[in-house]
C-alpha cells in the first residue's frame, strides 16, 4: 500500500521557519522524483520544489528561491522542505508528490499539510 504522509505544518509568524517532512512507504522511493506542491483555495496547485534521486538535483519556484531548501534521504524514504523567512503569501496546503522517473505518469500524492503564515 502506497503512502505519503506529510507532517510539520502549522501556524508561524512572518519571518519564521517551518520544516515539512514527507514519509514514504509502499514503493521504491529511490526510483521516484520527489517534489513539494502547494495550493490555496481557488487557485491551481503549484510546484514549490523538486529533487531528483539519481543526482540530487533540485529545482525551485522563483517565489521560494533562497528561502526554501528541499532534501531527501533515500535510506530513510523521507523528504523534507526547510522553509525560512516565511511570508503570508506562503500560506497554503502543502503536498508531497512522488513521480516515477522512468514513467512520470505514475504519480502518488500525500494528503497535504496546512501552513499558515500570519501575525
Amino acid at each position: 500500500q502506497v503512502q505519503l504522509v506529510e507532517s510539520g505544518g502549522g501556524l508561524v509568524q512572518p519571518g519564521g521557519s517551518l520544516r515539512l517532512s514527507c514519509a514514504a512507504s509502499g514503493f521504491t522511493f529511490s526510483r521516484y522524483t520527489m517534489s513539494w506542491h502547494r495550493q490555496v483555495p481557488g487557485k491551481e496547485r503549484e510546484l514549490v520544489a523538486s529533487i531528483l534521486s539519481f543526482d540530487g538535483s533540485t529545482n525551485y519556484a522563483d517565489s521560494v528561491k533562497g528561502r526554501f531548501t528541499i532534501s531527501r534521504d533515500n535510506a530513510k524514504n523521507t523528504m523534507s522542505l526547510q522553509m525560512n523567512r516565511l511570508k503570508p503569501d506562503d500560506t497554503a496546503v502543502y503536498y508531497c508528490k512522488a513521480a516515477l522517473r522512468m514513467d512520470p505518469r505514475i504519480v502518488y500524492w500525500g494528503q497535504g499539510t496546512q501552513v499558515t503564515v500570519s501575525s
